[in-house]
């Protein structure tokens, strides 16, 4: 790695680092700005002002702001999260278990869909104009199109009640074999493709028709390479930056299609656990989940980018 390289990797660091920081603002100040009294809402419509007055006081939460938003970033970065008003629960116990079930649900729909849409876009840009490219084209258009609310309500419909061959609900802590995993995962994981796909076949073969079209490219088919020995030699290496931006905007898209798909099949993952913090107004806790929402996607943004740069050949 040479030193413009290295240069590119650390500035790129850095402004992840900046942008989380700046994440963090967001997510402290919009959870303040929810409407409601924390301290009402914990002890009831039936507790005296006072008593109200003095949760206030003891939770901190007439302290500035500023003060409060400086204590409870210092916190993350020390890796105290703090209680949950609703639970009275340090936040660690409350999403450790909570956090890995959404972690094996997003590596399950990973492992399923990610081979399934290369394949496709990279096939695709290879028959550019034929009947099958128009295929997939249409198809992925169409699956874009259709939000992943409603194609977990049509799972739903069609599998469990009408044929009943899959449970409504997905319980992860029921999955002892290969044959639960499947029957639990099914239709959680089928619905999160179907939208992750769609995206990631229409970059994949954007970018691979890209790259076909380059010059050097070109160059290698008219001195007599098969045509296999371009793509795989010539067209993917040098389309491989692009290829993994698209993956990882895909699979980060994962973090935010995951609470609607959590909540429609009561998944105990940590998204479900982030709804129900909202209805509670358990500020620590939704900030908590928010911030590893934003940490996940930044994280992949970020890997992806320094791939990108890695693999840059101009660069290198």
């Amino acid at each position: 790695m040479n030193k413009h390289v290295l240069a590119l990797v650390i500035n790129r660091l850095f402004v992840a680092v900046i942008t989380l920081l700046i994440v963090s603002f967001a997510v402290f100040f919009a959870t303040e700005m929810l409407p409601g009294d924390v301290a009402q809402i914990l002890l009831g419509q039936s507790a005296t002002p006072e008593a109200v007055a003095g949760l206030r006081t003891a939770m901190h939460l007439d302290d500035p702001a500023i003060l409060r938003f400086l204590r409870w970033l210092a916190g993350l970065f020390m890796g105290d999260l703090g209680k949950s008003y609703a639970n009275n629960m340090e936040i660690v116990d409350l999403i450790g278990g909570r956090l890995a079930n959404t972690m094996k649900l997003a590596a399950v729909t990973a492992l399923f869909s990610i081979p399934i849409a290369l394949t496709l876009g990279i096939t695709a840009a290879i028959m550019r104009g034929t009947l099958y490219d128009r295929i997939v084209t249409t198809v992925s258009i169409t699956v874009i199109s259709v939000p992943e609310f409603m194609v977990a309500t049509s799972a739903v419909l069609i599998f469990a009640v009408y044929l009943k061959w899959l449970p409504a609900l997905a319980f992860a802590n029921e999955v002892h074999s290969l044959g639960e995993l499947l029957r639990v995962f099914a239709m959680p994981v089928i619905t999160l493709s179907f939208v992750i796909s769609a995206q990631m076949i229409r970059m994949t073969r954007a970018a691979v028709i890209e790259t076909l079209d380059t010059p050097y490219v070109e160059m290698a088919l008219l001195k007599g390479a098969s045509r296999s020995r371009m793509v795989l030699r010539h067209a993917l290496p040098n389309a491989l930056g692009p290829i993994v931006n698209a993956v990882a905007l895909s699979v980060s898209y994962l973090l935010g299609g995951v609470i609607i798909v959590e909540t429609i099949f009561n998944y105990p993952g940590i998204a479900k656990l982030m709804v129900d913090a909202v209805s509670t107004r358990d500020l620590p806790l939704i900030q908590t989940c928010a911030m590893i929402f934003c940490l996940g996607y930044l994280v992949l943004i970020t890997i992806a980018d320094i791939i990108a740069i890695v693999a840059n050949p101009r660069l290198r």
